[in-house]
């Protein structure tokens, strides 16, 4: 009961430790560094709540398990939502002012793109790799690619949208057919176009990059996301068709990776 206990206090002490550093965060670049609160207070409080959505949902994914916990590698993955949180607020207060992206999106994207290979690797390391650590982790990956499909909106029109919005129609699609919810085997291809998603993002967001090149990076990107998630819903379409009990023995199926991801 005590390690319960302990691991329940260590799991809100997280959460509240990464809400905490988003706003710490986003006080400092957006009123410090931008000075966005000093020029209009408005647009600068709807940037704090734009954060702040993607930085309480991680949040509340490790507060709403049963039993709570949090692990090394969860302690990563919080504090890589807190520099997504903080990128979502710098995109739409410059999405506000209608502004084009800076160097800060694109900096604070990178960050939280290369701390992606450090969560999984210290699951690995202290044996704490965890279904809802998986959730949480492509959670934060499906956030950070929402928002820099939004900050490439502002540059080449709502079309790049597609790229950041797929994963959540995905998710709903999920609420009307549980069989979208059976986790797959991993696939190393699925894995290379997760990581294309967020790279060709932050590459056409480049300051200097010009906008045609940007595109040619971003349309090919697309494709492959969509035949992703397109080969990934035939697939657990025919493990549905196979019935619980051959996909229960599916090679890897317990412990794969999320569709499209």
């Amino acid at each position: 009961m005590g390690s319960a206990g302990a691991g329940a206090t260590r799991a809100v002490a997280d959460a509240v430790v990464a809400v905490a550093a988003y706003l710490a965060g986003w006080i400092w670049l957006g009123w410090i560094w931008l000075g966005a609160a000093a020029a209009d207070p408005g647009p600068w409080f709807l940037a704090l709540a734009a954060g702040a959505v993607v930085v309480l949902r991680a949040a509340g994914s490790v507060l709403r398990r049963k039993p709570r916990f949090s692990s090394p590698a969860d302690r990563v993955t919080l504090g890589r939502a807190a520099v997504v949180a903080c990128c979502a607020a710098v995109t739409t207060d410059g999405l506000l002012a209608g502004a084009l992206p800076g160097g800060l999106v694109v900096v604070l994207g990178t960050a939280a793109f290369l701390l992606d290979a450090v969560d999984g690797r210290v699951a690995r390391l202290t044996g704490w790799a965890t279904a809802e650590g998986s959730r949480l982790d492509s959670d934060t990956d499906g956030a950070l690619v929402l928002v820099l499909s939004c900050a490439a909106a502002g540059v080449f029109g709502p079309w790049p949208l597609a790229i950041g919005l797929m994963y959540y129609v995905f998710l709903a699609a999920a609420w009307f057919r549980p069989s979208l919810k059976t986790p797959l085997p991993p696939s190393t291809v699925r894995r290379v176009i997760g990581a294309g998603q967020p790279s060709a993002l932050l590459f056409a967001l480049l300051p200097g990059v010009p906008t045609w090149l940007g595109a040619t990076v971003l349309g090919p990107a697309l494709g492959l996301l969509a035949y992703s998630f397109g080969r990934d819903v035939i697939e657990l379409e025919r493990l549905r068709g196979v019935g619980p009990a051959a996909a229960a023995v599916s090679p890897g199926l317990s412990g794969g990776t999320p569709p499209g991801a």
